[in-house]
């Protein structure tokens, strides 16, 4: 069975100011997510699921999903606020969606193999998912032997910001021990670092991190629904509490349920957390197309 890509494209990209998902990047309109899909396809994937919002189906179908008619077969699942284990609900208030790993869970029923998940406006590479699709390939249905690509930490800034990045240890055979979702990411005065809770905690540059792009079977599922339930009961009341999948990751590794092999690429990732990083992603597709490494139209 050819392994399946798991878009996460519901956020509305605060931050950027819009929705960055489907914003023109290429050198004839094409979307992180048309590179995406693209190198999906080279390294053998063969269907892309998308996770979105139900109020701009209409928008993703045309602007997006009709670029792919006849070229992979696809499937939507829809991240919404009451997408809930039985015996919960939503508070009062609440309007922050709950997390990637939320979003992976509400694709459940349209992901039957392995898949690899990734952000909608991430830029991966082509290596990154050569990585990913061999690995995959390897797995099972049944396999709790999961696998992320890592990106060195200096390599995924913003000149334009702070970021949030999932941040590893891994062992001498390559494995995450550990993962520490950090947020506000970047340079101070004082050197690169980053918030661990709510302690600044200095940073080399030379970590690995996630820029989630993962890879998972089936078999993740029923753990998903379990670790976030767990975070509905301890957190579930806080209006923006979020249950990140690299926490997920890391608290199955460390009570022996799954492990998780962080795969080397060398590939470069770029992306656009803010809308002045638009005009660096784009030089950075130019220079790729220019390079060979791309069509100068991806689709034609």
């Amino acid at each position: 069975m050819k392994p399946t890509l798991l878009v996460l494209a519901a956020g509305m990209g605060s931050r950027y100011g819009g929705l960055k998902q489907i914003d023109p990047m290429g050198p004839s309109g094409e979307t992180l997510l048309d590179y995406s899909v693209f190198d999906s396809l080279r390294a053998g994937f063969g269907k892309a699921v998308f996770v979105i919002r139900p109020d701009f189906e209409d928008a993703f179908r045309e602007r997006v999903l009709a670029r792919f008619a006849g070229r992979i077969e696809t499937a939507l699942a829809w991240q919404t606020l009451d997408a809930l284990p039985d015996g919960f609900s939503v508070p009062a208030g609440r309007e922050k969606p709950w997390g990637t790993s939320h979003a992976i869970l509400c694709a459940r029923d349209v992901v039957s193999g392995p898949f690899a998940m990734i952000n909608a406006d991430d830029f991966y590479g082509r290596d990154a998912f050569a990585v990913m699709g061999r690995r995959l390939a390897s797995l099972d249905a049944e396999s709790n032997r999961y696998c992320m690509v890592g990106f060195t930490l200096a390599g995924t800034l913003s000149e334009h910001g702070t970021v949030t990045r999932g941040v590893c240890r891994t062992d001498a055979g390559g494995f995450l021990t550990d993962i520490r979702e950090m947020t506000d990411v970047g340079r101070t005065a004082a050197g690169l670092a980053g918030r661990d809770g709510g302690a600044l905690v200095p940073l080399s540059g030379s970590e690995p991190v996630s820029m989630n792009l993962w890879g998972f079977t089936p078999a993740i599922f029923p753990q998903l629904e379990e670790e976030f339930r767990r975070f509905l009961t301890a957190r579930g009341t806080e209006p923006r509490s979020e249950c990140y999948i690299p926490t997920t990751v890391g608290d199955l590794v460390h009570s022996g349920r799954a492990t998780c092999e962080v795969l080397p690429t060398t590939s470069t990732w770029f992306g656009a957390t803010y809308a002045e990083d638009k005009p660096l992603v784009q030089a950075s597709l130019a220079r790729l197309v220019a390079a060979g490494e791309y069509p100068p139209s991806l689709w034609a």
